[in-house]
């Protein structure tokens, strides 16, 4: 019996030290890239060894945590409580770009570029409390279904990115969101759909004030975390270059070309949408998403190019 049980602690723990972290992905190159890269900085022994301090890694969200088509979730949440408001006091729809966003006419609220965008921000995300406004977000994610798939929002999450922040953070590295969408939004469900806190996640965000025991949301915007916005955003609040990066479009360019422009090793990943049979199949033309730049100089740069269709053994959590 002894020998027994010792056999069997023994195997539990070998099946624990070769437990494959990520279990959602495919055995291929981009797999092994990943792991290879997270011994190298974890391994004392490595001559690319890298203290838990400063092991950071940054992931957009929108394309590369969850889904993002048609159009950006958050988007959409502007949207239906436009809508909502509208139906309650029409007379809110006072321009041509809300008038079109009420209509779900996504073609001209967008060539109206920023200014039609911050229209429809003015009325579904100002004169609210950031308590009261992340209330409202997770109530709009436990009602609002997504006009193709019919499932929740914060259900078209990516398994594989799941296992691959949990493996990072099991590693000791700290993970952190870095998103061109607004960081009030974000923080709503971060840490329940990712595991990552409120705190750990840069945004977009406009102005807000502090009345009544409160701070509010104004309209306007005060910072666009996107494009080259994504490296001042990590150095002001993280305030270390991180060493691995992970995004899907040209609007993440610049976030890894500074991760990867740093000295000591580190990482960059994109991820392609190239299943359009599970998820969604784009990547150089289109309104959102667009991956030209990176497809083009990614390789040559070093980074891991993640071919969803490929790589990926499933695409959300069961």
């Amino acid at each position: 019996m002894f020998f027994r049980t010792v056999f069997a602690g023994c195997l539990a723990l070998a099946g624990t030290a070769f437990a494959d972290p990520l279990p959602s992905w495919n055995d291929t190159e981009t797999k092994s890239a990943i792991i290879a890269f997270v011994d190298s900085v974890t391994d004392p022994a490595s001559p690319d060894y890298v203290t838990q301090a400063d092991r950071i890694a940054t992931f957009d969200n929108d394309g590369n945590l969850w889904a993002e088509q048609p159009v950006y979730f958050q988007l959409i949440y502007a949207l239906d409580r436009l809508r909502e408001r509208a139906e309650a006091d029409p007379s809110i729809l006072s321009t041509d770009a809300l008038k079109a966003a009420a209509e779900g006419d996504i073609d001209t609220l967008a060539a109206g570029g920023v200014e039609a965008l911050l229209e429809v921000l003015a009325v579904s995300h100002a004169d609210i409390s950031v308590e009261d406004f992340q209330a409202d977000v997770l109530a709009w994610l436990d009602t609002a279904r997504h006009p193709s798939t019919d499932m929740r929002y914060d259900a078209m999450i990516y398994q594989p990115m799941l296992e691959l922040l949990s493996y990072l953070r099991d590693e000791g590295f700290q993970t952190w969101i870095v998103s061109g969408g607004g960081v009030h939004f974000v923080r709503a469900f971060a840490e329940e759909a990712y595991g990552i806190p409120p705190e750990q996640v840069v945004g977009s965000a406009g102005p807000t004030e502090y009345r009544d025991g409160k701070v509010m949301k104004l309209a306007g915007i005060d910072f666009i975390d996107d494009k080259e916005g994504k490296p001042v955003g990590i150095d002001s609040r993280i305030g270390k270059r991180p060493i691995f990066a992970s995004g899907n479009s040209d609007g993440d360019f610049a976030m890894l070309e500074y991760t990867t422009g740093g000295d000591g090793p580190s990482f960059g990943l994109l991820l392609h949408h190239t299943d359009g049979a599970r998820e969604f199949a784009y990547d150089r033309e289109g309104h959102i998403g667009v991956l030209n730049r990176g497809l083009d100089e990614g390789p040559d740069r070093g980074w891991v190019i993640i071919d969803m269709a490929e790589d990926w053994k499933t695409i959300f959590p069961n």
